[in-house]
């Protein structure tokens, strides 16, 4: 099969030709037809990620079709149209993993990580953490919800219920959630770069009430934020841009340090918290409010050779919505 291999963190990932893989126990072959690119990926590639698989096949947020199922496997059959997300597997014994907190699991293994992911014709995945794909959805749409979504998902439900919500960063995650929020009847304010004026304006086109530059204050208090931007700087003023009692949430895996600031800005029973990976409730929970209201992902293609100029493009803040490869597989 083709495969995008990383050899190095900071080299670019090299088109290989690689052995088909085999699944295991408990796993399932998947023919992959497309694969989303996530900041994640990056952090991984630029080895902001210190412990990666070498050499690795990055992307996590997979589409494709089951081929072959390992021993034991009942929950799928060959012909299945699946989704691999970032966290492949956890261990199922552990405190966090009985208590329906996998995400948290010391043992956790992660695709396109420390399992090879989705920038090749085939994967492996863990059936117990596969979902089933919305029938609603093809394959270009479908690979974003499978992080941006996930994670974003998570990370929305962490901010509480508040009715005006900010978002720092608008990109896979943040396009995808605004919908969500009109949905709730929720108002949705989002900071971008500054002079980001495209951004801006597909913000407002998806409902958002206001759009800005990131140091600018909002036009009122907000109950919450989600950073996906991954600067620490940003901490202290999204923490000025909400109301007392507000939450500030961290959804990346990874964040520049977070500068010291004035206790007066956190007093006030505000919240800083952190989103780690996901847990398989939130994908059934987000799969099936996606395939309910049709949240739309906007996508830029790329082949699968394509996939550092598609990194490179996400990099430098070129993408509106999210980035998809696409490999031999995939038939629009």
């Amino acid at each position: 099969m083709n495969a995008m291999v990383l050899s190095a963190p900071g080299r670019p990932l090299r088109l290989s030709e690689l052995e088909k893989p085999k699944p295991g126990k408990g796993q399932v072959l998947v023919k992959v037809n497309a694969c989303g690119i996530c900041r994640t990926d990056l952090h991984v590639v630029d080895g902001e990620l210190k412990q990666p698989k070498l050499p690795l096949v990055p992307g996590h947020q997979v589409v494709g079709v089951v081929e072959l199922l390992g021993p034991g496997v009942k929950t799928f059959k060959a012909g299945d149209r699946v989704g691999i997300p970032w966290l492949w597997g956890a261990c199922g014994v552990c405190e966090y993993c009985k208590s329906g907190r996998e995400n948290l699991c010391d043992k956790a293994l992660y695709t396109g990580y420390q399992i090879n992911g989705g920038f090749a014709d085939y994967a492996v995945a863990d059936a117990r953490f596969t979902f089933p794909i919305p029938k609603d959805y093809p394959d270009l749409q479908a690979a974003p919800l499978l992080c941006a979504g996930l994670i974003g998902w998570r990370a929305y439900k962490l901010a509480g219920p508040g009715k005006r919500l900010g978002f720092y960063g608008f990109g896979a995650a943040a396009h995808l959630l605004t919908q969500v929020a009109k949905h709730q009847g929720r108002e949705v304010y989002v900071f971008t770069r500054s002079g980001d004026k495209e951004s801006q304006s597909f913000a407002k086109k998806l409902g958002a009430a206001w759009a800005g530059a990131s140091g600018s204050p909002p036009p009122v208090p907000l109950d919450a934020v989600i950073l996906f931007a991954p600067a620490g700087d940003l901490v202290p003023t999204a923490l000025r841009a909400v109301a007392k009692g507000g939450t500030v949430v961290c959804a990346g895996i990874h964040m520049s340090d977070i500068p010291s600031f004035p206790y007066e800005i956190l007093w006030g029973e505000r919240v800083v918290r952190s989103v780690a990976n996901l847990t398989r409730k939130d994908g059934e929970e987000f799969l099936k409010l996606a395939s309910k209201i049709l949240i739309h992902s906007q996508v830029t293609v790329y082949p699968l050779e394509g996939a550092n100029e598609a990194l490179s493009d996400l990099r430098e803040g070129k993408l509106q919505g999210a980035a998809v490869l696409t490999t031999k597989n995939y038939e629009s």
